[in-house]
């Protein structure tokens, strides 16, 4: 009786470990994504000069565990500058100048958690590309991206980041367009997608309303409130060189210029808008925005 017994008790406990096994193995792995425009280093003479700055951006990177992050305006010295402060992150991205020349939108990610499968930049103009300006920005732009495999749940995915003209209307319009014909080219349906980046349009203007007829704001479908403290500003609006912790009262009633995007394929269970600082200054003039994240 006592061996019958005895039988039954490893079985029920076998049964229960492999229960508990294959949950584990059927949970979807979470990831956390964002973007970020740290601001290019030109201008180096005020409160938080650009060695001081890397530091902490590399600092609140880690410290939230980021997975992948799109980034902006990253000049060639502080893309190499990155690369040593997060040895842990492959970078991805080519210069607006051409490679390793002007402000790149790279994609950075954890080596150990993600293969590079595939990546690319194109131009956000009438010639994408090569190097070029479209229509009537102010500046080269361009959409890095990468497509990625998860070494957790073998799933791949694509990513593109961006920066978006902050003086052409036609300009932002047209490279909304062109991204989400890339990535309708790229990805398909088949894959999960996010798209990052500052945007430099709120969520009214027309930019906008272009991706979110090919994609959803992660900020509008996640699981969670969104976490912004009560502003959904992403740019403080402060000048060069004074980035205080105060948000100018101009900008307060004004929504965020930097954006994340999904495809039906990912599911967002939470948001964030990481408004971390020393008690003074902002490592940036923009605040990072953080999106935890499975794919489908």
């Amino acid at each position: 009786m006592k061996r019958n017994l005895w039988i039954a008790a490893i079985a029920l406990l076998l049964v229960a470990g492999s229960s508990f096994t294959a949950a584990r193995a059927a949970a979807p792995a979470t990831m956390n994504v964002g973007t970020y425009n740290i601001w290019c280093g030109v201008h180096d003479d005020g409160p938080l000069p650009w060695k001081v700055r890397c530091q902490r951006i590399a600092a609140l990177i880690r410290f939230h565990d980021y997975d992948i992050i799109g980034m902006q305006e990253v000049r060639p010295e502080q893309m190499a500058d990155l690369r040593t402060a997060l040895p842990e992150f492959t970078a991805v991205g080519t210069g607006r100048e051409g490679i390793n020349q002007g402000e790149h939108s790279p994609v950075f990610f954890r080596t150990d958690r993600f293969a590079l499968l595939d990546s690319g930049t194109f131009w956000l103009s009438e010639t994408p590309e090569k190097v070029s300006r479209g229509w009537d920005a102010d500046y080269n732009r361009i959409c890095s991206w990468v497509k990625l495999r998860d070494r957790q749940s073998k799933k791949e995915f694509f990513y593109f980041n961006t920066h978006l003209d902050h003086m052409g209307p036609v300009a932002r319009h047209e490279g909304a367009e062109l991204i989400c014909r890339r990535i309708a080219s790229l990805a398909g349906d088949k894959y999960p997608v996010f798209c990052t980046g500052d945007f430099n349009a709120e969520p009214k203007d027309e930019p906008i309303k272009v991706m979110l007829q090919h994609l959803a704001s992660a900020r509008d479908v996640s699981q969670t409130p969104p976490y912004d403290q009560g502003s959904e500003v992403s740019w403080t609006g402060v000048p060069v060189g004074a980035m205080t912790v105060t948000i100018p009262e101009a900008q307060r009633g004004r929504q965020a210029i930097d954006h994340v995007f999904v495809n039906g394929r990912v599911d967002v269970l939470k948001y964030g808008l990481l408004r971390d600082s020393d008690g003074i200054n902002y490592p940036s003039d923009h605040i990072p925005i953080l999106v935890r994240a499975t794919l489908k």
